[in-house]
C-alpha cells in the first residue's frame, strides 16, 4: 500500500472540499515543455532520488555518516504546479511522513532539490479520468469559481495531483486539482 499525503477535511462546500495540510516534506525538480511531457521528464530524475541517487545528510561537524545511498518508500501523490513562467513547471513528490528535514538524504542530480511545504488551508476536487492539461484545466476553473462563490480567496498557484502509476487503466485513475486558500 502507497502511503498517501495525509489532510483533515474541514468542510464540504459545493464542488469542492476545504482541507487542512499538515507541514510535508517534497523532493522537487523544476521542467520546461507542455503539460503532458512536464510530467513524464520531472518524474524520472524525482524516482531516481528515491530509488538511492542520494547521499546521506552531513552531520553535525561536517563528518558524514558511513551509510551510502537511501531509498525512499514511494507516496501519492505525485505533484504538478505551474512555476514562474510560462512553459515551465515544478514536479514534487511527497516524501513518506516519517522522513525528517535534518535526515533526508541529499539528491546527486543537481536538478532535484528538497524542502518542508508549510502547512496550508486548501481546496480539493477530486476526479477520475486521464492526465491531460485539459481535464486538470477544466476542472482548475471550476475549482477556481467555485472557491471564490464560496467566499474563499486562493492564495497560491493550482497544483495537480496523480495518485496512480500509468498503467492503470484511465477510467480507474485518481486525480485532483488542489487550490491553496487564505485562513
Amino acid at each position: 500500500m502507497t502511503e498517501q499525503q495525509p489532510y483533515r477535511v474541514v468542510t464540504r462546500h459545493p464542488g469542492f472540499e476545504l482541507r487542512r495540510y499538515p507541514p510535508y516534506l517534497v523532493a522537487e525538480v523544476q521542467v520546461e515543455g507542455t503539460f503532458e511531457q512536464a510530467a513524464r521528464d520531472g518524474f524520472r530524475p524525482l524516482a531516481a532520488y528515491v530509488g538511492g541517487a542520494n547521499r546521506p545528510r552531513a552531520a553535525s561537524g561536517n563528518a558524514t555518516r558511513e551509510e551510502g545511498p537511501e531509498t525512499i518508500a514511494m507516496t501519492a501523490p505525485y505533484l504538478q504546479e505551474e512555476a514562474d513562467r510560462p512553459g515551465c513547471w515544478l514536479l514534487r513528490l511527497v516524501l513518506p511522513a516519517t522522513c525528517a528535514p535534518d535526515t533526508l538524504p541529499e539528491p546527486t542530480d543537481p536538478r532535484v532539490h528538497t524542502r518542508q511545504v508549510p502547512a496550508q488551508l486548501a481546496a480539493a476536487v477530486r476526479f477520475r479520468g486521464r492526465w491531460t492539461a485539459r481535464a486538470f484545466d477544466r476542472r482548475a476553473t471550476a475549482l477556481g469559481r467555485a472557491v471564490t462563490a464560496a467566499g474563499l480567496s486562493p492564495t497560491d498557484a493550482v497544483r495537480y495531483a496523480r495518485f496512480d502509476p500509468p498503467w492503470k487503466p484511465w477510467f480507474l485513475r485518481r486525480n485532483e486539482v488542489v487550490l491553496p486558500v487564505a485562513e
